[in-house]
């Protein structure tokens, strides 16, 4: 099995054990589950279900992993990321997915979808952070850069590391962002994130520690929906592959468009749940028209943000605002539009 199959693996089990904690599941106890009723038998998972799938998933990949485990963003959440844009071509300047991206763009990007805000130049991003003595010493998600030009002043070429002497970066015109080794000793290697003993950056650690035990209480939300929800089973596929409850998807749904397909917001979002072009291409949604493509991006960026944030209403309040906005201000940002969203959203699986 490989590294990547491995590293897949656990953050999939990671992100079904934080589900079940929002979720309310027996075997996890939070404050939210004590508080709810019991809900309908085919809701609950024993607790011996639960350490019987905990038990399986260790005997399939050989460990329970750590990353990522306490809530904070870490070097594999980097290179993870990172990932997601390999294929795009590059564009001199370019910022946008949907587009192409230069070197510093993938850079900023892939921290900014992070909640690490990076400058837009390489030159001024490989000033962030603290320095690394050596490739030796780099992780993954560390930068590493270079000085070649003698027309710049300061480094022109900048890229994000992902171990074993290989890194991902946005090459140069007719050429697509690529993983390679490499190719040189770097100029600059600089690490973004904190070290493991000194705590989560910009409020991530904070957000973590509140966990489930303060969680707003969903135990008994329907992991289905009935035929009388529009697109109930592109909902309920979606559910079953991401483990988002097929209530909260389409309550999402609903919110950003009426379960309308052909929805356009005056930001630019698309579709039945809104992805931005930027967002749907991170996703690999290549239409977001398309209601199949629509629902599952929607849920698995859904995924995404319960399994970081570990609450349904800062992870609702990322999907809304992003989720730079949510760590910036350490909970549900003050703005009115993303407040309303999450009490409508919270109002209709409450109903």
């Amino acid at each position: 099995m490989s590294i990547d199959t491995v590293t897949a693996r656990i953050a999939e089990i990671q992100g079904r054990i934080a589900r079940l904690s929002l979720l309310g599941a027996p075997g996890v106890a939070t404050t939210a589950t004590s508080a709810a009723s019991s809900g309908s038998s085919s809701r609950a998972t024993t607790a011996a279900d639960f350490a019987a799938t905990l038990a399986a998933a260790r005997t399939t990949t050989g460990t329970t992993g750590t990353s990522g485990n306490d809530g904070r963003v870490t070097g594999e959440d980097v290179v993870a990321e990172a990932r997601k844009y390999l294929g795009l071509p590059y564009v001199w300047g370019g910022t946008d997915p949907s587009k192409g991206l230069d070197c510093s763009g993938l850079v900023q990007l892939v921290y900014k979808n992070l909640g690490y805000d990076l400058p837009r130049v390489s030159y001024q991003q490989a000033a962030e952070g603290r320095p690394v003595a050596s490739l030796a010493e780099a992780r993954p998600g560390d930068l590493i850069a270079w000085d070649n030009s003698s027309r710049n002043d300061g480094v022109d070429h900048i890229a994000i590391y992902i171990g074993n002497g290989k890194m991902i970066e946005a090459p140069r015109t007719g050429l697509d962002v690529r993983i390679i080794d490499v190719p040189t000793t770097p100029d600059v290697i600089r690490r973004i994130l904190p070290d493991s003993t000194t705590g989560g950056a910009s409020g991530v650690s904070a957000l973590a520690a509140r966990t489930a035990v303060d969680a707003i209480g969903l135990a008994g939300l329907d992991a289905r929906v009935d035929g009388s929800v529009p697109y109930a089973s592109l909902i309920n596929a979606a559910a079953a592959r991401t483990g988002v409850p097929g209530e909260l998807i389409a309550a999402v749904a609903r919110q950003e468009s009426a379960f309308n397909p052909k929805a356009v917001s005056s930001a630019g979002a698309q579709g039945l749940m809104q992805l931005m072009p930027g967002t749907a291409a991170g996703l690999g949604v290549t239409n977001s028209f398309d209601p199949a493509q629509a629902i599952d991006g929607g849920a698995r960026l859904l995924s995404t943000l319960l399994d970081r944030f570990g609450r349904v209403d800062l992870a609702l309040a990322a999907y809304n605002a992003g989720p730079g906005a949510v760590l910036r201000y350490d909970g549900v940002p003050p703005y009115a539009e993303t407040q309303n969203y999450v009490k409508s959203v919270m109002a209709m699986v409450r109903s």
